[in-house]
């Protein structure tokens, strides 16, 4: 690992601001960071950078997409360096990861954010989440399967709304 120093750290600083700039391609508003799957950064000399990145499921099929466009990034950012974005199967990631601001942002999209959990989940912890349009949690989740991997179907009693709730994890 490099030695800290001053340019390190603005190397850092750039690349985090960079990283922010890149979505989720199947939450548009949601940013890697925010999303919790980048763990750490490396700047490993003044060349080379290598950006770790857990995915929220093994088999997401937005992987690549979320790798190439990291890498994009912090190219048009930083064009002299090398760019490695390696995907870390060895740290989990889990939903307590995604930030307020990624929270906020979910509910922006129509999308139930995820409640928080200590410990295991249960099926009722996975279950329960507040309605997106209206905020109540008179809701009962339709199928633990949604259009991707990491989304349940719930239905709203209070607004007749159904919605998709980002699982917990």
């Amino acid at each position: 690992m490099a030695e800290i120093n001053e340019d390190t750290s603005i190397t850092e600083s750039i690349i985090w601001h960079a990283l922010e700039e890149v979505m989720d391609p199947e939450i548009p508003m949601l940013s890697v960071v925010d999303l919790g799957i980048i763990p750490e950064i490396e700047v490993v000399d003044e060349a080379f950078i290598k950006i770790y990145m857990t995915p929220t499921f093994s088999g997401c099929p937005a992987i690549h997409v979320m790798q190439r466009d990291i890498r994009n990034k912090i190219l048009e950012k930083l064009p002299d360096y090398v760019v490695e974005v390696k995907v870390d199967f060895e740290r989990t990631w889990n939903s307590n990861l995604i930030s307020d601001k990624g929270r906020e942002a979910l509910k922006n999209f129509e999308l139930a954010p995820p409640k928080k959990y200590i410990g295991e989940l249960d099926m009722e912890t996975i279950a329960d989440a507040a309605c997106p349009m209206c905020g109540s949690h008179n809701t009962s989740m339709q199928s633990p399967f949604g259009p991707t991997l990491c989304r349940s179907i719930h239905f709203c009693y209070d607004c007749k709304q159904s919605f998709q709730q980002f699982k917990p994890l």
